[in-house]
């Protein structure tokens, strides 16, 4: 996406001005974040890349113990989000934020340490409710420092950003998996903590808009819910009235919607390598080519793909279109059974190219949705209960895709793509039932 140049700022002279603004975002904050970003996620490449080994091999668990630990902590992390979210509405999400990131720098640090199972299972519990909380609390900053015009593009330039950082982080984790030795681990994990810790100071530099302290200074009624905003329209409730998200009834079933195109996550990274393993003969290099085209896609079209997604209607039209994009890629993708080798790659990575066009439609879509859906009321509520959502389509995708999906054929594939696809149709009727609650609401 060629974004125009900030008023009086002159291009770079060492790259054409369409080409800079092409790789420096125009919004000094969304470059603030782009940095904090790619600092943290060049980390989580590193500890991506070794941590199911360094746990097995190094710490001695098995391949069932790393798997209990692994849904136990993502149950724990789904559940601490809306708790984080509330959290943010009343003392800020700058300090929460903060808060999280650092104790998820220290908990992952203290993998070093970690001796038995049980306090295995305690820490990564814990690393997990820090990290989840703060994924919602970060959305909810987004809400607070960047204009509402401009947060679902600047979400998308965010993302591109992660998918660079982890590739990278990747890329350098690969140096620690040739080394193969303990020290080379606990380097590329005790990197990742830092990572952390490092973000969290740059997050408490970070200017947050209308804010003296952490406290919104320009405050007034929210309508007939008497929320107080801020001057960026953060909501602040008193932390004894009940969640709004959790009684916005619309809102619920969008953030259930969302969860369900999320499933194309757990097809991309279980779905598709098992399917290529174990019922096709594709070449077993087809699994790293397709996580490279998908990563090159959305990293070329994700901010594209915000383009007429600024109001629900329009967001809801792009999440129907992705539903219907990635029942297609399910499709292409299980013909691939009974071709011979070569022309089982290719119609793998034609399903997974599909699937990419797809996901950066849906998240585009689903980002909107989340804000406009909230509108300027509590943000930290409304993200935190979205992003519980997102949590748990991670936590049981993976289980979902491997046991209905692989080992059923073409059959298999079939209902998850009539899965994704009613789900993306289903936003409109949604967005509608919003819609017509709000104009009641303005009514009364």
């Amino acid at each position: 996406m060629t974004t125009p140049p900030a008023p009086n700022a002159a291009p770079s002279p060492a790259l054409p001005a369409s080409r800079a603004s092409r790789l420096l975002h125009p919004d000094p904050t969304v470059r603030r974040l782009a940095r904090i970003t790619l600092l943290n996620t060049l980390g989580s490449g590193l500890s991506l890349s070794v941590g199911v080994l360094f746990f097995t091999r190094f710490l001695g668990l098995s391949a069932a113990q790393l798997g209990f630990a692994l849904t136990a902590a993502g149950l724990c992390g789904t559940l601490a989000s809306v708790p984080a979210g509330r959290a943010a509405d009343r003392w800020g999400s700058r300090p929460i934020l903060v808060a999280l990131t650092a104790l998820t720098g220290l908990g992952t640090a203290c993998y070093t340490l970690v001796g038995g199972y049980p306090a295995f299972v305690v820490l990564a519990c814990l690393v997990a409710v820090a990290d989840r909380g703060g994924a919602a609390v970060r959305n909810a900053l987004y809400a607070e420092v960047l204009p509402a015009r401009e947060r679902v593009a600047g979400r998308a330039y965010l993302r591109v950003v992660t998918n660079v950082g982890l590739g990278l982080g990747t890329g350098v984790g690969a140096i620690a998996l040739q080394v193969d030795s303990r020290a080379g681990y606990l380097v590329a994990i005790v990197a990742d903590a830092v990572s952390y810790l490092a973000a969290a100071v740059m997050f408490h530099r970070l200017p947050v808009p209308g804010r003296a302290g952490g406290v919104g200074e320009a405050a007034g009624k929210a309508g007939k819910a008497g929320a107080v905003r801020g001057e960026r329209g953060t909501a602040r409730r008193p932390a004894r009235e009940p969640n709004p998200a959790l009684r916005d009834g619309p809102f619920l079933l969008v953030t259930a919607l969302s969860s369900v195109l999320a499933l194309q996550f757990a097809m991309l990274e279980v779905g598709v390598p098992l399917w290529i393993v174990q019922q096709t003969d594709a070449p077993r290099i087809t699994v790293a080519a397709t996580l490279v085209v998908n990563t090159v896609l959305v990293i070329a079209f994700q901010v594209r793909a915000t383009r007429g997604t600024e109001h629900p209607a329009a967001a809801a039209r792009a999440c129907g279109r992705a539903g219907l994009i990635l029942a297609a890629s399910c499709l292409v993708i299980a013909l691939a059974h009974g071709a011979r080798a070569e022309l089982a790659a290719v119609v793998v990575l034609a399903g997974v190219a599909l699937q990419a066009v797809g996901e950066v439609l849906g998240q585009a879509g689903t980002w909107a949705l989340s804000y406009d859906l909230a509108g300027e009321r509590a943000h930290g509520a409304y993200q935190g209960v979205f992003n519980a959502g997102s949590s748990a389509s991670m936590m049981i995708g993976p289980a979902v895709v491997s046991t209905a999906v692989i080992g059923h054929g073409l059959a298999g594939w079939a209902v998850l793509g009539a899965l994704l696809a009613g789900a993306g149709l289903a936003m409109g009727p949604a967005v509608r039932w919003a819609r017509r609650r709000g104009e009641a609401a303005v009514a009364l």
